[in-house]
C-alpha cells in the first residue's frame, strides 16, 4: 500500500459497489493486513434486513476466507446515496468482528470524506474494553477455588 490516499480511494471505490435498494446508505472499506494486502468490501442490503452485511464486515469475511489473519488498518467511507458528507464510524457488530482479528491497541480504524479529509482512530478508542478471544481463556490467577 502506497499511501493513505490509496486505501481511502479504494474504500470510495468499494462503496460504487454497495447494494442499497432499501435504505440508499453506500458505504465502502478498505481493509489492509499488516503484510500491505487490501480487501474491500460494500454493504449489502437485503429485504429482510436481518441478512444485510455492512461494508467492514464484507471486507473482513473475504479477507479471513482468504486465510488472512493479521490485519493493520481499515479505511471505511459512506454517504447517501454514495454522497461523502460526513464520518461513517463503524457499527457495533463491526467492531466486535475487528476486535476478534485485530490488536485495540495498534488496528487503525480510518473514517474519511476524501483523500484530504480523514481521522484516524485505535480500534481500543472505537471499542472500549471490547470483549476478545483471550476472554475465553482463563488463567490460573483468576480461577476461584
Amino acid at each position: 500500500m502506497e499511501s493513505m490516499e490509496e486505501l481511502i480511494r479504494l474504500a470510495m471505490e468499494a462503496m460504487k459497489r454497495a447494494y442499497t435498494p432499501y435504505s440508499g446508505f453506500k458505504v465502502g472499506a478498505a481493509l489492509m493486513t499488516e503484510d500491505g494486502k487490501v480487501y474491500q468490501g460494500c454493504n449489502i442490503e437485503n429485504a429482510a434486513y436481518t441478512p444485510t452485511n455492512c461494508a467492514e464486515r464484507t471486507a473482513f469475511f473475504k479477507a479471513v476466507s482468504e486465510g488472512e489473519r493479521k490485519f493493520s488498518a481499515i479505511c471505511i467511507v459512506g454517504g447517501m446515496n454514495g454522497v461523502l458528507s460526513s464520518y461513517t464510524a463503524p457499527c457495533g457488530v463491526c467492531r466486535q468482528v475487528m476486535r476478534e482479528f485485530c490488536d485495540p491497541e495498534t488496528f487503525r480504524v480510518i473514517l474519511a470524506i476524501d483523500e484530504n479529509h480523514w481521522r484516524e482512530y485505535r480500534l481500543k478508542e472505537l471499542l472500549p474494553m471490547g470483549f476478545g478471544p483471550e476472554n475465553l481463556r482463563e488463567s490460573e490467577t483468576e480461577r476461584t477455588p
